[in-house]
This record gives structure tokens, sequence and C-alpha cells, in this order.
């Protein structure tokens, strides 16, 4: 925001919007993601099957949101995917409009729901990469949809769940990781090259700390780079971004178990048209109590201002 305080932005936003010819009252939509944890139904998965406790509290959480948009990391099925969307409806959280993309991963798949209307759908399943002189497909490939907020703005959406930090005897799962990374920012390049300023967020969990390779790679660099949106939990009584210690803030979103470690590897990345629109009092992380009966993941969320002319 070139370094105009927060204050500021927001009152020039408003001015813009209100008395430019052309603009319009603004309509505030949020965009969430959240890995569900092994959200399975079916018996004979290698996974284990969600527990209703961890259904109710993956409702409860996402209700708590209030997202207009969600896309959700290991879902297991399409009746999962439904019993979700049917028990958020009766919880006064109606999300009509649904996505579901199967890729090679046959266990656990990328979701979307949405209150909009998906106006064009562009499924990434059939991606590929050499890894030590193989051929690998994108586990669970990428998820990627125009949604129509109005009649006269729509944004893509698109979603990854990259390889996870368990081991394989496949090939290493950093360099696994990597690479997916690598044929991610591919697909987010083709959509600059077609639209050199889209509005695009690039959403979901991608298994890795900030200054590691895989999230460089997916954030680019110059003029085609992804603005991070870093969510952090609440704090009562301060402002986010103008607070003199910013970068202390609860930011992360996934507990590992094995190394009893708490680390930001979710993430919200924006276009340079989508940053314009960004609420930053909007963006954050859910601190639900209990969150882990859920998810090992916290779900997180952006708040947008779309125009209407």
């Amino acid at each position: 925001m070139n370094g105009l305080p927060m204050k500021l932005w927001f009152l020039l936003t408003f001015i813009l919007w209100w008395l430019v010819p052309g603009s319009a009252v603004a309509q505030l939509f949020r965009v969430a993601t959240f890995n569900v944890e092994n959200y399975v139904d079916d018996p004979a998965s290698k996974r284990p099957l969600k527990t209703v406790q961890a259904r109710a509290k993956v409702c409860e959480s996402i209700v708590a949101l209030k997202p207009d948009v969600i896309a959700l990391e290991e879902m297991g099925s399409t009746n999962g995917l439904l019993e979700l969307q049917g028990a958020l409806k009766k919880s006064g959280l109606d999300l009509p409009s649904w996505d579901f993309i199967t890729g090679y991963d046959t266990n656990i798949h990328i979701a979307l729901l949405t209150r909009f209307a998906i106006v064009a759908r562009r499924p990434h399943t059939n991606e590929t990469y050499l890894l030590g002189g193989r051929r690998f497909s994108v586990s669970r490939g990428f998820l990627e949809d125009d949604i129509a907020v109005n009649k006269t703005y729509k944004f893509t959406v698109l979603a990854a769940h990259l390889k996870s930090k368990v081991p394989s005897g496949v090939a290493d799962e950093q360099e696994w990781r990597e690479e997916e990374a690598t044929v991610l920012r591919r697909v987010i390049d083709s959509r600059l090259a077609a639209d050199p300023d889209p509005p695009m967020i690039v959403l979901g969990d991608f298994n890795d700390t900030k200054d590691s390779r895989t999230i460089k790679t997916i954030v680019g660099h110059g003029r085609t780079a992804l603005f991070d949106t870093r969510p952090a939990e609440r704090a009562e009584g301060s402002l986010r971004a103008d607070a003199p210690h910013e970068l202390r803030l609860t930011t992360w979103t996934e507990y590992y178990a094995k190394e009893d470690s708490y680390s930001r590897i979710d993430y919200i990345f924006l276009s340079h048209a989508m940053e314009r629109l960004w609420r930053p009092d909007e963006t954050y992380v859910l601190n639900l109590p209990d969150w882990g009966v859920a998810s090992d993941h916290r779900p997180l969320v952006a708040g947008f201002f779309a125009p209407w002319k």
C-alpha cells in the first residue's frame, strides 16, 4: 500500500468508490481456505474416517468464519462435501455452489464451496513433472474457478494442496513438494500471460514455510509476484497493520505432531488486482476453542471489496 497509513488508505479507497464517476458502493466478500484433515467417509480408504465430533467442529469453524468462498483440502468424497454443505446450511451458512476435483491421489481431494456462481472451471488434474528421471503426477491437482461476485465483478481462485512433510519411499518429499510448486507457478504464469493484471487468489495448504524454496517459487518475483496476506489471530484492541510488532503476531496454521511444532504452511496469496481490493481488517486465522478437534490445521480467511457498477 505504498507506505500509506492503514486508516488513510481506507479513507482514500472509500472516497474513490463513492466519488469517482463509474464507481459505486463496494460489496464485502470473504475467501477462506481450510485443510479439514481426512474428511473421509469411505471405509475402503487408506485414511482414518472422520468422526462425528470432528465433522461438527469443522462445520462450527467454517460458520465462525462466515466465508462467501472457501477452498477445502483433504476432502474425501463428493458425498462428504455435500454432507458438509448441508450441515453448514442448517447452521445458517448457505454455500450452494460447489466444485470438486480428483487428482492422482484417490483418497483426498480439493473442493470448493461458495454462495456465488461459479462461471468457469479450469481443473488441472493431469499436470506432471520429472524428478530423478521419473515422471510424477501432481498428487491432488489444482482447482481453478472463476467466481462471479455480482453482475459486473468476478475473480479467479486457484487452490492447491502440495506434498506433505510425511516421508515417502517414492521420492524425497521436499523435492517432490518443490516440483509441485514449480508446476503451480507455471499455471499462475500462464494465467498472467493471458491477462497481465487478473483478479486472482492463490490459496491452500502448501506444506512449507515462508522462506522455503516452495513458497518463494509460488510467490515469484518482480512485476508478477504474488502478495502474501499473512493472516494472524485477531488481537483485541490492536490494529493489525499499524502494530509496531506485527511480525510477532500469531500466524501459525498447522500443528505437526511428529515434530511437536506449529507452523504457517497455509496461505492466501493475491495478484496485484486483488491486493487493491484487500481488507486487512477482515483477514485473520481463526482461533477457536478446541480447534484441534476439527483438524490439525486452522482455517484462514481474507476479506475484499468488490465494486458494483
